[in-house]
């Protein structure tokens, strides 16, 4: 494998007295598309705030690039990320701003590039993700999928060496997810980059992912291929890839009377 341009090592979380990651270790390596799966409260999106440092762990290290995002002043911590696009599960577009603005942002506020040259580039990046001619638009006026596009614009605006995605095809329709999924993969091809994506969509993980890592209650439990995470036997990942409801979710009447004490 190439060398990591992301270590996550021993990364604690804690909300309190409650410890949302406990000892995460994990290596994304360059060029890869890793997809982290698990299900809904295992700590995926939590470990995808710390690995793009937007915020603190209470123990352990985030390295993207040999560089601990935690420990770095807040000047060198956003030159490191300059070179990261995050795509936000909801897109994250701000409303008040046209679609071309909200490309632009990163550019206007990170570089000293003349306005004309940020137009020519911010039209090129909605270019590549299918929405030419949308500039002057607003977000109330797209899609859900326009928007996940316009989104994944302004994650390319700084041409990142590696693309951050949490949940990229939530809440749209299949033919429009796998549009999505589609995308980034020839984006990845196009550009090179570095691929990690937050998502519970098996569908996306067959398109997007050359490895996955599998979380469980604040742990990686296994990383791997889905063949060699299917081949492993293990009852936590067959039970994700199977789509097995967990005991109390088979009859919800037994399971409520457990813990009432009712008939």
């Amino acid at each position: 494998m190439p060398e990591p341009i992301v270590q996550i090592k021993d990364l604690v979380v804690q909300y309190g007295a409650r410890t949302i990651l406990n000892g995460v270790n994990l290596d994304i390596h360059k060029g890869e598309s890793l997809a982290i799966l698990g299900k809904s409260g295992c700590g995926k999106s939590t470990l995808l705030r710390h690995t793009i440092g937007l915020s603190r762990p209470a123990s352990g290290q985030v390295l993207i690039k040999g560089h601990d995002i935690a420990t770095l002043d807040e000047d060198s911590r956003i030159e490191v990320l300059k070179k990261a696009g995050m795509l936000f599960q909801s897109a994250a577009l701000f409303n008040s701003m046209t679609i071309g603005d909200n490309v632009a942002l990163a550019l206007r506020e990170h570089t000293e590039l003349e306005e004309s040259t940020i137009n020519i580039m911010t039209n090129i990046k909605l270019d590549l993700v299918g929405l030419s001619g949308f500039h002057d638009f607003r977000p109330a006026q797209l899609s859900g999928g326009m928007k996940k596009r316009a989104g994944l614009a302004r994650a390319l605006a700084m041409d990142p060496e590696i693309l951050f995605c949490d949940e990229p095809s939530a809440g749209l329709d299949p033919v429009v997810s796998a549009g999505i999924d589609n995308l980034i993969v020839s984006l990845k091809k196009a550009f090179k980059m570095t691929i990690v994506i937050v998502t519970h969509e098996m569908a996306s993980v067959e398109i997007i992912a050359d490895r996955i890592a599998m979380m469980h209650e604040g742990r990686v439990l296994a990383v791997g291929t889905m063949d060699e995470l299917k081949s492993l036997g293990n009852p936590i990942v067959d039970q994700f890839f199977n789509r097995e409801p967990d005991a109390e979710e088979e009859d919800p009447r037994a399971y409520l009377s457990s813990i009432t004490g009712s008939a």
